[in-house]
This record gives C-alpha cells, structure tokens and sequence, in this order.
C-alpha cells in the first residue's frame, strides 16, 4: 500500500483486531526478510510470541532458515520496553541501535522493527510519547525503519494526536480495511543523510567552516565539502545555510545543534 518506504521511515499504525494487526505486521517482516533485512517483533500483548512465529512460518517460506541465520527476533513488547518497572529511554533507543550494529556485521541490508504500545491511559505514555520523540531522531540517517503499534481500543483521542505528530506516515486498519493514512514527512525522507552527513550538518549549524569541521572529525576538508554538497542535494536546498534549516525543519537535526 505505501510502496518503497526509504531507510529512516518511522510509521504508526493503529489497530482494532489481532487479525489487523497480524494483516499488516505479517507481510511487513516478509518484505523484510526477503530483502536481507533484520527483523526484530516486539509483540503486543495481543498476540503471544508463539502465536506471531507460527504466523510467520505459515507466510515465509523456510522461515526456519530466517531463525536459524539469526535474521528475525520475536520478543514480548513488555520485556523489552520495561527493565521491571522502569521506563529508560536511553536504554531502549540504545537498544535498537546495537541491534542495527550487528545487523550490518553480519551482512544485513539494515534492520526493520515493529513495537506495540501499551501505554495509552498509564503512567508511562509521558515517557513513551518522549520515546517516540526520540526514535524520530535517531532513525534519521540509519538504516532503520520502524513501524510502531496501537491500539484503536485503548487509545484515547487525544493519543492519536500526539501519536500522529511523531511519525512521518500514520495508518490505521481496522475491520481488514485501511481507514486512513497521511504521507507527511515521507517525502522529506526519500534521500536520508548518512550518519557522517548529519553529524557535518549538525557542526555547520553551529557555525563551524569546513576547516573547522575536518578538524573536529580528523578528516579531509575536501571530505567534509562532499558530505555537505551531498546533504544539500538530498535536502533539496540550493546552500549549506537552507541545508539546515531544512534539517531542523524535518528534524534530521535538532535546533539545539544551531546554538
């Protein structure tokens, strides 16, 4: 339905029914897998971790071989977003940056994720809503997508605002058919920066020149002058001085960076 989806993506998706979920989830691992991307399910409380294996299997031929190969995780959404009772931002996006790391050690194109949120209603949607916050940042750049999850049922009218905010593309199925989507900030992410891009963008913004960046970084000022000329090129800006502001407008960067 969405099409290519560029490295970067962060999408939300909303839910009714297990059936909905397993419906979208499902394919969106497959496509994953068969193009030699790490995946990682940490499922909702919906749905038991047997339950999305065997879901998996019945889908994806040799699915088994995907385990084996150390190319899917399925995990309880709970047990990975929760150490006990503890909400830790840091840990969690930290978490799935080590996960891309070994994808690529292993030869992985990157890593696809998908997370429930069970928070809508308890003490740790603040938290969580700072999360996905977060997770905006820290997939810009990466070879990451993200698709996070929530409930229709649980979740409240004004979770779908603040949940629609923090996503470039929010969906929601429901009954099997799509009832909405919304594209925003797709576009804005079909040519991501490189890590090396962003982390150049993020020392111009605070007014470094390019000596001055190549020595900060150990690195060539002709490096430097290439990283910046292909961040312009992908932002669509025309300078390094709308570069930026592009990037803080899209949230590559953070206006922090600028001071």
């Amino acid at each position: 339905m969405l099409g290519n989806v560029p490295w970067g993506a962060h999408l939300c998706l909303f839910y009714a029914t297990k059936q909905d979920l397993l419906d979208t989830l499902v394919p969106y691992f497959k496509a994953g897998l068969e193009d030699n991307e790490a995946c990682v399910w940490a499922t909702s409380e919906l749905i038991l971790e047997s339950e999305a294996r065997q879901a998996l299997t019945d889908a994806i031929p040799n699915f088994d071989r995907h385990v084996a190969a150390g190319r899917i995780d399925i995990l309880s959404g709970r047990a990975w977003y929760l150490d006990g009772d503890r909400f830790e931002l840091q840990r969690i996006t930290g978490g799935w940056t080590k996960k891309l790391e070994r994808a690529l050690e292993r030869g992985c194109e990157g890593l696809r994720i998908s997370g429930d949120a069970f928070w809508p209603g308890t003490d740790y949607w603040t938290d969580f809503a700072s999360y996905e916050e977060d997770l905006d940042q820290t997939l810009a750049g990466q070879r990451m997508i993200a698709a996070c999850t929530y409930s229709l049922l649980a979740s409240r009218a004004t979770d779908l605002l603040d949940v629609a905010r923090t996503h470039g593309v929010t969906v929601a199925r429901r009954d099997r058919r799509w009832e909405f989507i919304e594209t925003v900030g797709l576009a804005a992410n079909e040519q991501p920066l490189t890590p090396r891009e962003i982390e150049v963008l993020k020392w111009v913004a605070r007014g470094k020149s390019a000596w001055d960046v190549s020595a900060i970084l150990g690195i060539a000022k002709r490096t430097v002058e290439d990283h910046m000329h292909n961040a312009i090129g992908k932002l669509g800006a025309s300078n390094r001085i709308e570069a930026v502001v592009i990037a803080i407008r899209d949230r590559i960067i953070s206006a922090v960076d600028s001071e």
